[in-house]
């Protein structure tokens, strides 16, 4: 199967921007990630919901933020603002509702329900964060939703409520996030890695874009801009990435054209799986240039 930039959203880089904070959705005009979440949650305090929730509709619906993917984050539907912030987000049409602490398809149901009934279009999806031991009983189910096109990885509070600590190479949530990567791609959908931290260690942040990048998420949420552009390189394919991706195809319709069964490039055998992968490696790559 060929792989082709209309299959591929760029998600390296998922920039949370607090939307009570004026400053912060200007500047977010500007930082280059590929997606931004305008938080109403944990970044706003309770007196200062209402404003945010008018300030993230008016930034959806700017228009200036190019070609960035841009998102709400609503509070919770247990919450005196949930409701209120899923009917407000429906109206303004973002890409997409981001909804914490999503436990069961049940909780999707009445959030897909909500957006309904506030004249949504089906082109709003949810992306559910999954950040409870109930979440990761019922991943497969929550990742297999129609509506839902993206899974985000609340690491912070998931390990807040397994009791374990944040540490560097993050070893208590590995079997974790591995699980919730097996629901996302058994479902064929996009899964988000985790925050991290602690904006000023930039070589404790490279070690863990790297490992989410290795497990296989698709890009990294991130609460500074700083760490937006580490995280584009990292998702980013290389220059050599792409011209061994260009061998491998060229060697491999060489070979089909001249009736060969057996491929060879630098010495290793290649098979449709690598070829497959190459695919992906250069359509990825065409998908990042087309942000730009």
């Amino acid at each position: 199967m060929t792989t082709t930039t209309d299959d591929i959203r760029p998600r390296r880089s998922v920039l949370y921007m607090p939307a009570a904070n004026d400053r912060a959705l200007e500047k977010a005009q500007t930082i280059p990630a590929d997606a931004i979440i305008f938080d109403l949650e944990d970044a706003v305090a309770p007196d200062a919901k209402p404003d945010a929730r008018a300030k993230a509709v008016a930034a959806v619906q700017s228009g200036l933020y190019g070609n960035r993917e841009l998102t709400i984050r609503c509070n919770g539907l247990d919450t005196q603002w949930g409701a209120d912030d899923v009917a407000a987000a429906a109206a303004a049409s973002p890409a997409a509702v981001v909804i914490p602490k999503v436990d069961s398809v049940e909780y999707l149901d009445r959030v897909s329900s909500l957006l309904d009934a506030a004249g949504a279009s089906a082109g709003v999806e949810i992306w559910p964060m999954i950040e409870t031991p109930t979440a990761m009983f019922n991943v497969r189910a929550i990742a297999a939703h129609p509506r839902v096109a993206v899974l985000v990885m609340g690491t912070n509070d998931l390990a807040k409520e397994l009791r374990s600590p944040l540490v560097p190479n993050r070893h208590p949530l590995v079997v974790h996030l591995a699980t919730a990567l097996l629901a996302a791609r058994e479902a064929g959908k996009v899964i988000l890695d985790g925050v991290y931290n602690d904006v000023k260690n930039a070589e404790g942040f490279e070690a863990e874009c790297r490992q989410g990048m290795e497990m296989g998420f698709d890009g990294k949420t991130l609460i500074h801009p700083s760490q937006v552009e580490p995280a584009n390189d990292m998702w980013a394919p290389s220059a050599a990435d792409i011209e061994y991706a260009e061998r491998v195809i060229a060697a491999f319709d060489e070979a089909v054209a001249d009736g060969r069964g057996v491929v060879t490039v630098d010495g290793r055998m290649i098979e449709n799986l690598h070829v497959d992968n190459a695919r992906l490696v250069l359509a990825t790559a065409a998908a990042i240039a087309a942000l730009t």
